[in-house]
């Protein structure tokens, strides 16, 4: 039998070593923080003002409508049904007024709330600005034309602030939404 003798490294290099990993562990702990502290405030601003929205007939009374039908991942997750308000679809950006609430359909006949999309189109956004909007940090999405969605080219924002998203709270596709209720 083989004896494979270890050799231990200099307390020194052990110091360093555990220094410098100690070092990049706080900071990437600070980052994830400072990242959910972000997150965590776009979502109170978006559940503070959509509050009232839980109700869709208060959203319908607000102006919002029912664009498309349940948007469903390819591969996974879904959207839900986008209710949009037009008049919302004017170049400006509010994190208190998202042009689109999203609700899942429930089996039951109802409507659950559970995210909103911030939308700009963007011949309307470039005309005055040089890059993709960004609100509360969170740098919007570009997509071009022609989409699935049948729309010209735009910028977007998804919010989960009334259901959870397994793989983040401004991703696209919610694995926790589904479209079966419809």
């Amino acid at each position: 039998m083989k004896k494979t003798a270890w050799i231990q490294p200099p307390i020194p290099v052990l110091l360093v070593t555990f220094l410098a990993l100690s070092s990049i562990a706080s900071a990437q702990h600070k980052m994830q923080a400072a990242a959910e502290g972000n997150q965590s405030k776009l979502v109170q601003i978006v559940r503070n003002a959509t509050e009232q929205y839980l109700d869709i007939n208060n959203a319908i009374a607000a102006g919002y409508g029912p664009f498309l039908g349940c948007v469903s991942g390819s591969d996974h997750g879904a959207m839900g049904i986008h209710y949009v308000n037009p008049s919302l679809l004017n170049g400006t950006i509010d994190a208190t007024k998202p042009q689109a609430l999203i609700y899942e359909p429930l089996s039951n006949g109802q409507m659950k709330l559970v995210g909103v999309e911030f939308i700009t189109l963007a011949s309307t956004w470039l005309q005055t600005n040089s890059g993709p909007p960004v609100l509360e940090g969170h740098v919007f999405l570009y997509v071009d034309s022609p989409n699935r969605y049948n729309t010209p080219a735009f910028f977007e924002l998804h919010v989960w602030a009334w259901r959870d998203n397994p793989t983040g709270n401004f991703v696209d596709w919610n694995d926790h939404v589904t479209c079966a209720g419809q």
